[in-house]
């Protein structure tokens, strides 16, 4: 018999629409999170009006939109959360707003799940949403939709969360966008590799063109059309080269209408609603761990923490890797993939594939919630696969966080996660000198170049050849640049210079 307080997710739910639908509406973000709501409430089994109204707690995913203080083109709520909790009927005591990033989904599962196994909680309802694509279409016309809304109560707005994330030093590098900071990671990590730019683009390419059959098969994808290595690779006027080593079709879509939901509550209140035993689904494992400051990282090609969070939630689950069914690896671009395939011996063309959704070039991931829809596809093939366990990782920020949940229908009382005793140690990890004020020579530890409506601009991260200390710097300088386009950066020799507006180098 399971203990009362333990916390099961009963009811997921997904929505989405493409403008090119016949049922295209132009849902805002509140109404897609409504819809993925309202499927995830139907999906519980029980009187959908009844569950609504017990539910005490709602948590929205920060979508795209609100994510930084630049204003909405088409305006927003002032109360996302409730604005979604209104329109099905709920009324809760606790609304949360959250952090940027791509663990939200997984992270306040994680969170409201102990809360539930706490007694602070009995029914939470946690989801996300985003509406880009619809922005984008209706910005500059005159007949765009106002998706303006004013909500009263009680809201627990968390900001933004960039603590630790931006700083004056990046941005002034250039470092202001995902595609320029992951290329750094991705070819830090080639360079522990011994490949080449291009037998490298290969290896990208083949990792994630079974994405592409998973996403052409899902009818919530935002781009479900399965693709060749060579189409993924191949630079073309459609495929073009966005920041080094990434053509178009290798980074996350940023164009998406979509929502998605899940329905959390005790077990107590789950029989007390009369929600059939046979849609609980349990998570037997969990952990949510932060990585070291970028610049201070010893390895820029891998996150430690990730791999860390990884591992501690199959040690609370009591599994290893080799006992998981599914996977749902966070794929905004390879680098997060194979990070974990590289730090827990997963194979990157493992049988039992990385992805539920089809990954986020494909499936599509703008902001933040995407795992809140790997969370759905990972909970509906629970319940089609008994017994089976079923992991979904969630990364935000630039590697920097990382939220796992392991899930199953096979019953287990709740049990905490050491996160707080492993962050820690983190802290303590040994990390990489940083010198602002870079001047000397130097070599190219790993570097991007930025297309600006065709302008080059080279990001290098370098290390002084005086003391090994790590710098940023950019470059404009035509030899540079091609040697960053056309040849093998890694190891260069440089020389770098500092100025009141950053650093700058050139072929040393």
């Amino acid at each position: 018999m399971s203990d009362p307080r333990t916390p099961v997710v009963v009811g997921v739910g997904q929505a989405a629409e493409r403008i090119d639908d016949a049922y295209y509406r132009a849902m805002s973000a509140v109404e897609l999170a409504a819809g993925g709501a309202r499927a995830a409430l139907e999906d519980c089994g029980a009187d959908m009006a009844k569950v609504a109204a017990t539910i005490d707690t709602v948590a929205g995913v920060r979508q795209f939109e609100i994510s930084g203080p630049a204003k909405p083109v088409l305006g927003k709520s002032n109360n996302y959360p409730r604005s979604v909790a209104n329109r099905i009927g709920a009324d809760p005591a606790r609304a949360i707003l959250e952090v940027v990033g791509g663990q939200g989904p997984q992270h306040l599962i994680n969170e409201l799940a102990a809360q539930i196994a706490s007694g602070r909680s009995e029914v939470a309802l946690v989801f996300g949403s985003d509406a880009t694509s619809t922005t984008r279409y209706f910005a500059g016309t005159d007949d765009r939709p106002d998706f303006s809304e004013i909500i009263e109560g009680e809201l627990e707005d968390r900001g933004y969360g960039l603590d630790g994330l931006v700083s004056r030093y990046t941005v002034m590098h250039g470092l202001v966008d995902a595609p320029t900071q992951y290329g750094l990671l991705e070819n830090a990590r080639r360079a522990g590799t011994g490949l080449g730019p291009a037998d490298y683009l290969r290896r990208m390419g083949e990792l994630f063109a079974p994405f592409t059959k998973v996403a052409a098969g899902n009818p919530f994808a935002a781009a479900p059309v399965e693709r060749g290595v060579d189409e993924l690779i191949t630079i073309t006027e459609s495929n073009r080269m966005i920041s080094d080593p990434y053509p178009r079709l290798l980074v996350a879509r940023d164009q998406v209408n979509q929502g998605a939901a899940a329905l959390l509550m005790s077990v107590e209140a789950a029989r007390r609603l009369e929600v059939p035993e046979d849609n609980w689904v349990y998570l037997h494992g969990h952990a949510d761990l932060e990585e070291q400051p970028l610049l201070q990282r010893p390895d820029l090609g891998h996150s430690r923490s990730a791999v860390t969070a990884v591992r501690e939630a199959l040690e609370v689950a009591g599994i290893g890797i080799d006992d998981v069914g599914t996977f749902d690896l966070y794929s905004c671009f390879p680098v997060p993939v194979f990070n974990i395939c590289d730090g827990t011996g997963l194979a990157t063309d493992d049988p039992r594939g990385l992805t539920l959704t089809g990954g986020l070039p494909f499936f599509g991931g703008a902001g933040n919630n995407y795992s809140m829809h790997a969370v759905a596809e990972t909970v509906a093939r629970m319940r089609s696969t008994p017994g089976q366990f079923g992991l979904v990782g969630a990364n935000g920020g630039i590697l920097s966080k990382y939220s796992v949940g392991v899930y199953s229908t096979t019953p287990v009382q709740w049990k905490p996660d050491r996160s707080a005793q492993l962050q820690q140690q983190i802290g303590g990890w040994p990390s990489q000198a940083v010198t602002e004020a870079a001047d000397g020579p130097a070599i190219i530890e790993t570097y991007t170049v930025r297309r600006d409506s065709g302008k080059l601009t080279g990001i290098v991260i370098g290390r002084l050849v005086a003391d090994d200390s790590r710098f940023l710097a950019s470059t404009e300088d035509a030899d540079l640049i091609a040697k960053l386009t056309e040849g093998e950066p890694l190891g260069q020799r440089i020389r770098v210079r500092s100025f009141d507006y950053g650093n700058r180098c050139t072929l040393g």
